[in-house]
């Protein structure tokens, strides 16, 4: 049976964690795989609240860290459900971290995890269908929509590359790259 409808703002979630030392790297920035361990809780948290169900994470598109997170900054990651297929949702975040001394907030990255909902029976699960209230809402809606053809294009043409590779011409295809071939 199918779950009602639920609107974006029911399950939009808020993360704010504090970036301590043993979150960073040798740079002393904080590490990108910290930060996209906080990003799969907070796609999870939202994802699951809608779905009523367990979710896991499918695919994670356009991870690009904009700037460098810091130790002693909060970190929050917004969250919410952009789009939903059958068994699918599309959840949208946008990180950002805060100085506390100095109040300044900078948006570090964006990223979309798409996720699947599961039933009792490890199956995937049918979700509620999305309300949408609001023109961001449309917008965010159709933009899943349209990156979802968009990625399926790549991933065919991906496929298509990778059964086409020509060894044979290496020396041709590689003769400006930063490699040098020593096959026997």
């Amino acid at each position: 049976m199918e779950e009602p409808a639920r609107p974006v703002r029911y399950s939009q979630t808020t993360i704010t964690e504090l970036m301590i030392p043993s979150y960073a790297n040798f740079g002393g920035k904080i590490h990108g795989g910290t930060l996209l361990s906080l990003m799969d809780k907070v796609a999870y948290a939202t994802a699951s609240k809608h779905a009523g169900s367990y979710c896991v994470t499918v695919t994670v598109d356009k991870v690009e860290f904009l700037q460098p997170v810091e130790v002693g900054e909060l970190v929050s990651l917004h969250a919410s459900v952009n789009y939903v297929g059958r068994t699918s949702l599309v959840v949208g975040i946008r990180v950002e971290s805060q100085n506390v001394k100095t109040g300044k907030i900078k948006h570090t990255n964006s990223s979309f995890f798409t996720m699947v909902a599961k039933g009792d029976d490890d199956k995937p699960a049918i979700v509620p269908k999305l309300i949408l209230e609001c023109k961001e809402d449309v917008k965010r809606f159709i933009e899943a929509m349209q990156m979802k053809e968009i990625r399926n294009s790549i991933r065919e043409k991906m496929d298509d590359a990778k059964s086409h590779i020509e060894v044979e011409r290496a020396q041709e295809i590689l003769k400006n790259e930063r490699c040098l071939l020593e096959m026997k």
